[in-house]
């Protein structure tokens, strides 16, 4: 009787070489890692989805209480809570993408030690997920819009822009920290703090207009400062226009972040299950 040889042969860098066609072959456990933690997320909570209403909403009326009414800071022409909530959404979607893509691999341990696949899957689903609640989040735009009677200009075409520059900064800044975690996981400390320090020195609850011009470009070295401003100029309009030589260079650091980020994950990927 014949017996029926297999023979495999390990091809050196062959992994390597189909690393971004596998990003595609594997787009189906994507979808399922992403709607995976969609549904988990608010999983066996009272109010479930609603609590990607209540977070912003409510710092958003903290905001327009202390920066609107007591400090009595200027709007630009445009309600108070629409400016807050115009930077908080882009705000939010970055810091929970950022919360979410630092500790995707650990949650994810025990499926990057058993099966090979791009592991690059596991935080841009994380990504997609914070995306979701900023979806959700727009709707509270949408009704004080309503409730203010505002109306957008053409600037409002120009939204996916920012938008994808947002998309950009998010999963640049998690892929670092993503990969840092596994090997350091001090880095689960840190990025709270990193979140929360960030909301302070970025323009959320108040105008970058009242940043000093000669202060602006060093504040533009924050990248969520040229999302934050590109949101209230696609949606207030021309009262809120920003500062374009910062806006270039938080883009072009939101750009080096996403560059960076994708090349230190690749270089540290292929020891994650070791480290993990």
């Amino acid at each position: 009787m014949n017996q029926l040889s297999v023979e495999f042969v390990i091809e050196a860098g062959r992994i390597e070489r189909q690393y971004w066609k596998d990003l595609w072959r594997y787009r189906e456990l994507f979808y399922f890692l992403a709607w995976r933690d969609i549904l988990v997320r608010y999983k066996q909570t009272a109010i479930g989805i609603a609590w990607a209403l209540i977070r912003p909403l409510l710092t958003m009326v903290v905001f327009t209480v202390v920066f609107g009414t007591l400090a009595k800071l200027p709007s630009s022409g445009a309600p108070y809570p629409i400016l807050v909530f115009a930077g908080m959404l882009p705000w939010q979607f970055f810091a929970n993408a950022l919360s979410e893509c630092s500790n995707s691999l650990i949650a994810n341990n025990n499926l990057i030690s058993k099966v090979y696949f791009p592991r690059l899957i596991i935080p841009a689903s994380s990504v997609i997920v914070s995306f979701v609640d900023f979806l959700i989040s727009g709707m509270i735009l949408l009704a004080l819009m309503i409730g203010y009677n505002f109306t957008p200009n053409w600037r409002i075409v120009t939204l996916p822009v920012f938008i994808a520059i947002a998309f950009a900064a998010a999963m640049g800044a998690g892929l670092w920290l993503a990969a840092l975690n596994v090997k350091y996981r001090d880095f689960r400390y840190i990025v709270p703090f990193i979140v929360q320090f960030g909301l302070y020195i970025s323009p959320v609850g108040f105008s970058s207009s009242l940043i000093p011009t000669q202060w602006r470009l060093l504040y533009a070295l924050n990248p969520m400062v040229g999302v934050i401003d590109g949101f209230r100029w696609a949606i207030l309009g021309r009262n809120v226009a920003p500062d374009w030589q910062g806006f270039g260079l938080s883009t072009t650091l939101v750009l080096l972040l996403l560059g960076s980020g994708i090349w230190y994950f690749r270089k540290t990927e292929r020891t994650f299950a070791d480290v993990i």
